[in-house]
Formats: structure tokens, sequence, C-alpha cells
């Protein structure tokens, strides 16, 4: 148990990390007026989630499931992020703006695990 929770926990650190580093280059790409950032790390983890998940299958490779799908796509992911921009957003009155970036970032998160599915599983069947 205490190997399976430090896999979670050094994943986590990780994914945390990477989603930082993405927002921030994410935010000077293309400034601070929308979450850029948070759309960006929810829809490249939900692809790689569907890469991921596929290619541990494919290889039996299970155990490594705390470590990268727990742990560091759980820390890349922002879905609690992504709550409060949809509350920024609508508290500041971009009601609109605000439904359009939920609507965009649940369909096109599942779009892109899809595909992800999709990718991983043409090299692995």
């Amino acid at each position: 148990m205490i190997q399976t929770l430090l896999q979670v926990a050094l994943g986590g650190a990780l994914g945390a990390s990477s989603r930082y580093l993405t927002g921030v280059a994410v935010t000077a790409l293309l400034g601070r007026g929308f979450p850029w950032g948070t759309l960006t790390v929810n829809i490249l983890g939900s692809f790689a989630m569907g890469l991921l998940i596929t290619v541990l299958g494919s290889l039996s490779a299970t155990r490594l499931h705390p470590l990268l799908a727990v742990g560091f796509l759980g820390g890349f992911t922002t879905f609690s992020s992504f709550s409060l921009d949809v509350a920024t957003l609508y508290e500041r009155g971009d009601i609109a703006l605000a439904a359009g970036y939920a609507a965009v970032s649940v369909v096109a998160s599942i779009l892109a695990l899809f595909l992800g599915l999709a990718l991983a599983r043409s090299f692995f069947a």
C-alpha cells in the first residue's frame, strides 16, 4: 500500500508541476483574457489518458497505473481549476463565455480521450 501511495504522490507532484508550466507557457502565448492554460491541460490530459490506459492494458503494465494515471494525469488535469474558471467567467458577467467554455472543455476532452484510445489501439491491435 505504501509503495502505491508513493507512486501516486510522485506522479501527482510531477503532474501538477507540468500543469503549472503548461499554463504559464500557454498564457504567455495566448494571453490572460481566457483560461487557455486550463483548457489546454484538460484536453491534453484526456488525450493522454486515452493513450495511457490502452498502452498499459496492452503491455500488461497496470502496475504503473497509480504513478501515471492517478498520480501524473490526476495532478496534470485541472477540473477543479476548470470549475473555478467557469465560476469566475460567470461572476464577471460573461455568462455566454462561461457556458461556451464549459461546453467546449467537456466535449473536446471526451473527444480527445476517444482519439487517444483509437490512436493507441491502432498500434496495439
